[in-house]
């Protein structure tokens, strides 16, 4: 959005053509590069882009000194066809470090403070070494992102990219699936003006803008802790009694791994509560292609027993009921005989990773006229539609989208900091009050 810009970049793209990339295939690879470019503010002042095409053989399709219009980058990219040979991808790397990065190609370097970065991306293993290559390329400044898809040998990867390698090494089961990672490049170049007006801070309370930064503040009543971020009540109060249900997509495109992750995200928002019979009661729904209470709200008195309950939660592997899930939530997750509290504020969680497979709307509305305050938390393929459609008013406080389910944990901060549901343990109004009534018959009194 208005709030994003992308720092000044020598961005180069190092795509694999080889035979094993079919034309369709190779298509794919070109929206996703299309996508990013997108989202840069391109110029030649600002980020130049460039494109090496390999396979046996290294062709420049664009350099760094192109005209660098977004439209004539992206007429550049449509244009670009595949090699369909072998796959040297040691060869393409060094390519980029003589060539492709060079002044006599447009490459600014760091002597101008310009960051120099690589996007490879590869179906295979390479017929050559990339080891010693990409160690020269970092060691020249050179940031690598590396990203495999279908039969990739992963260890090659991990020999390309830069560290931190969780950040640098990216995997996708398939071109058609490559879209994906478009979010996570788009904030990885993204240079945020005002982080409070993103969101994308840790103040607990108040956020407050400083040019390139930011600080925390408390509102009235509350002081700021010494970690700089959270606030204390003026009497220690531990916040409201609420009604929180996680509704957890177990479908199977989830896969096994990043279901252990759902469950770590799931338990970090248990963390940042205070649960008791008086305030935070959780409940955890799973559904795939049906609907399956893990526990009610109520069952367990503590956060221990919450997150072991977690711990154990199997992975149903099956379809994407969302709207199935959605009229449970309102039907019986949070029905007086499932434990929920009458006048207790109720709050819902949906996690998604792909699109509904069945209808979602009515129930969607449903749970929101009932007086439910719903976020919505999608990874993948979600659909962003039907996200906003689940999400409570103001729509960009209670959606959240993440193209990585290795990123959800920063999802969970945010969330951490708007699930509570605010008190006034200090009853200033009410201590004002009776403060001023004493002083009236203290003073009848002396009179």
């Amino acid at each position: 959005g208005t709030l994003c810009r992308t720092k000044p970049t020598d961005l180069v793209f190092i795509l694999d053509s080889s035979r094993s990339v079919r034309p369709h295939e190779f298509e794919k690879m070109k929206v996703f590069v299309s996508r990013v470019i997108e989202a840069l503010d391109v110029g030649p002042n600002a980020t130049r882009v460039g494109l090496i095409n390999y396979a046996s053989s290294v062709r420049s399709e664009l350099s760094l000194q192109s005209p660098q219009s977004k439209a004539a980058l992206l007429q550049a990219v449509r244009r670009v066809q595949p090699l369909s040979t072998g796959t040297m991808t040691g060869l393409a790397i060094q390519f980029a470090i003589s060539r492709a990065f060079s002044a006599a190609e447009g490459g600014r370097g760091s002597a101008h403070n310009f960051k120099k970065v690589a996007i490879v991306v590869t179906d295979g293993r390479p017929q050559d070494g990339v080891q010693d290559v990409s160690a020269r390329a970092r060691a020249a400044g050179i940031e690598i992102f590396a990203i495999g898809v279908g039969r990739v040998d992963m260890g090659t990867l991990r020999q390309m990219a830069s560290e931190p390698l969780d950040e640098h090494v990216d995997y996708v089961e398939s071109y058609s699936v490559i879209e994906k990672l478009t979010h996570k490049f788009q904030e990885a170049f993204c240079v945020v003006s005002d982080l409070c007006a993103t969101g994308d801070h840790d103040c607990e309370q108040v956020c407050v803008s400083t040019p390139g930064a930011y600080r925390c503040a408390c509102r009235d009543g509350f002081s700021l802790n010494s970690d700089g971020k959270t606030c204390t009540a003026c009497n220690g109060g531990l916040g409201s009694a609420l009604d929180l249900v996680f509704l957890i997509d177990g479908s199977k495109s989830v896969r096994p791994e990043n279901f252990e992750l759902v469950k770590k995200f799931i338990n970090q928002i248990v963390d940042s509560l205070e649960v008791s019979d008086r305030q935070a009661q959780v409940g955890l729904v799973q559904y795939s292609s049906s609907v399956r209470q893990e526990f009610p709200l109520g069952q367990f008195k503590s956060k221990k027993d919450i997150k072991a309950a977690v711990k154990k939660m199997s992975y149903m592997e099956k379809g994407t009921m969302t709207g199935q899930a959605l009229k449970y939530l309102v039907d019986s997750s949070f029905s007086v005989i499932n434990g929920a509290r009458p006048g207790v504020p109720k709050v819902g969680i949906v996690f998604t990773d792909g699109r509904s497979q069945d209808y979602i709307s009515d129930a969607a509305k449903k749970a929101k006229d009932s007086g439910f305050r719903m976020f919505a938390v999608g990874v993948g393929n979600a659909v962003e539609d039907e996200l906003r459609e689940i999400a409570s008013e103001p729509v960009a406080e209670h959606y959240f989208y993440t193209a990585d389910f290795r990123t959800i944990s920063k999802i969970g901060k945010k969330l951490q900091m708007k699930i509570c549901v605010e008190e006034d343990p200090c009853e200033c109004k009410s201590i004002v009050k009776f403060q001023t009534k004493v002083e009236d018959l203290i003073n009848s009194l002396q009179q």
